[in-house]
């Protein structure tokens, strides 16, 4: 009980706090906090827990009972016109009719074109609502989890339960929200959540400053259900499961109560009309008829026969079959739709959100360009070289920028250039500096720290710089002028890195964060994600 009273939180609800703390935690304290132990949980204690929070799966939306699927379909304000008639043309050409003159030609039509429309309906929905849950379904993912009694063991992500110790390779899906408390250069992708593609490095600690940052994506030892492993290896107690997982809260959010489509909208509007019109008419032709016939009755079956008249009994049959038809050509471009009204918003669109990474663009980052500091091309590519060796001799993870650097260097076939160096040091990157360093040393016994980093950063340790093909020292104006060159190509879709260097290192030992300083910075690299050749057909279209 003392468990389920101290992290049992309102369902569907993100604890940010409780995060925080969890991530604060030191090593050593944080298994009795998460209430496990080195060994995992025993079988009695996972039951419990199973039995409190359940399977660990996102629940997007809860399975719909068929029948109450199909009474949907009718719920309608246009359905609901002709249905209103179809009882009135019931009442009065069936049952009040004398036998053998009754008409059930008016009450068949739209009871047909009724039942009909709802029925395709309810089919393609349902049909395509299946297909969706057989996709997921075909979908199954595991991990390996340490537990008293049995040792580590592979199991299926559902089965996971707070307090369980998980292990993590390259490869695999968190499959939960985790403290790590082990790693070793672990890279994970937080993609899926916040859209960015450049791997982030975790650690078993996190550091103050983020606990006062308030970012809880950012968080240096907790990794988020969803998110992949790029590299490395690591151990982690989870600390939530299911819906209340960050990307749980996130699925939940999304699938709350639907909006009123743009099809609703219209059908509710043309019904509206209809019903303001009959309401004019019928009164209007009623009395008409009954004044100057005389006849109250007849009068009545008239204007009722008026008000079937101004209702279109096939419109239900014609628009369903057509929206039915639109879902079966998205289908043939691998696009389920599970609300038919929903292919009216498509069409309807004036403004498409999307992201850009990997939907326009290629989703490959390539090294555009490489200028000297004073903004003029590097003709001799020393740029170019400072760079290749930045990237070459780091060790972990390379990033994209590093992997865009290495393949140019590869075209060029300029990767001979590494033989005359070899690594002394690094000051390896991290996202409070923004840079990282290498120290290398030439046959000859000549050592240099090679930084690259973000701009701002970079103009922060150098005290001069390359212009015009002098060394100057780094003045205010000068720093205006570099941060105007970086801004420009910012403008043009580019991710820009600075690149500087100091020569003649006499130090002995090991290079810190200290050695970062008296730079020179030399000149800048410019990245690019290209856009896909079929980007501007695709966007020409949407216009």
């Amino acid at each position: 009980m003392k468990w389920k009273k101290k992290l049992q939180q309102p369902q569907y609800a993100l604890n940010s706090e409780k995060v925080f703390l969890t991530a604060i935690q030191p090593a050593k304290s944080v298994y009795s906090y998460l209430q496990t132990t080195r060994l995992g949980l025993t079988r009695a204690e996972v039951e419990d827990r199973q039995l409190t929070y359940g399977k660990n799966e996102v629940v997007h939306e809860q399975k719909k009972n068929p029948f109450i699927v199909f009474i949907k379909t009718f719920i309608n304000p246009f359905i609901g016109v002709l249905t209103g008639l179809a009882v009135i043309s019931l009442v009065i050409d069936v049952l009040m009719a004398e036998p053998g003159e009754q008409e059930w030609t008016g009450v068949v039509i739209i009871a047909v074109m009724v039942v009909c429309s709802a029925i395709l309906r309810f089919w393609q929905e349902w049909k395509a609502n299946e297909a969706t849950d057989s996709l997921m379904k075909m979908v199954k993912n595991t991990c390996l989890v340490k537990r008293a009694g049995s040792g580590e063991e592979e199991l299926d992500i559902t089965e996971l339960v707070p307090g369980d110790i998980v292990f993590l390779a390259a490869g695999d899906m968190i499959p939960a929200d985790l403290r790590i408390i082990e790693s070793k250069d672990l890279f994970i992708s937080q993609a899926s959540l916040t859209g960015e593609s450049e791997p982030i490095e975790k650690f078993p600690e996190v550091k103050e400053k983020q606990y006062r940052k308030g970012s809880i994506v950012e968080l240096d030892n907790i990794c988020y259900m969803g998110s992949t492993v790029i590299s490395g290896a690591a151990k982690g107690i989870v600390f939530e499961t299911d819906n209340r997982t960050f990307l749980g809260t996130i699925a939940r959010n999304l699938t709350g109560h639907r909006a009123t489509t743009a099809f609703d909208r219209g059908i509710s509007k043309v019904s509206l009309l209809l019903i303001r019109f009959m309401l004019v008419m019928v009164p209007f032709v009623f009395f008409i008829n009954g004044f100057t016939k005389g006849d109250w009755f007849e009068a009545f079956i008239f204007a009722i026969s008026v008000a079937v008249g101004l209702t279109p009994e096939m419109l239900p049959m014609i628009v369903t079959a057509n929206l039915s038809k639109g879902a079966l050509s998205m289908s043939k471009k691998k696009t389920i739709v599970k609300n038919l009204n929903a292919i009216q918003n498509f069409g309807a669109m004036n403004i498409l959100c999307t992201d850009k990474t990997g939907t326009l663009t290629c989703d490959k980052i390539v090294l555009e360009k490489y200028i000297n500091a004073d903004g003029s091309n590097d003709e001799s590519k020393r740029i170019l070289r400072h760079a290749y060796f930045n990237s070459y001799f780091q060790t972990g993870l390379k990033n994209l920028m590093d992997k865009a650097i290495l393949s140019h260097v590869k075209e060029l076939k300029l990767e001979h250039l590494k033989d005359a160096y070899t690594k002394v040091d690094e000051i390896p990157f991290d996202f409070i500096r923004r840079r990282m360093s290498v120290v290398i040393e030439d046959k000859q016994g000549k050592r240099q720290i090679i930084t690259k980093g973000a701009v701002e950063e970079m103009l922060s340790i150098c005290s001069h710089t390359e212009f015009n093909g002098e060394v100057q020292s780094l003045t205010d104006e000068l720093k205006v002028k570099a941060q105007k060159i970086s801004e420009e190509m910012n403008r043009k879709g580019m991710r820009v890195l600075a690149v500087a260097q100091k020569s003649y290192i006499e130090k002995v030992g090991n290079f810190s964060v200290s050695d970062e300083k008296e730079m020179v910075l030399i000149g800048f690299l410019a990245f690019l994600d290209p856009p896909k050749p079929s980007a501007a057909e695709a966007i020409k279209q949407l216009h």
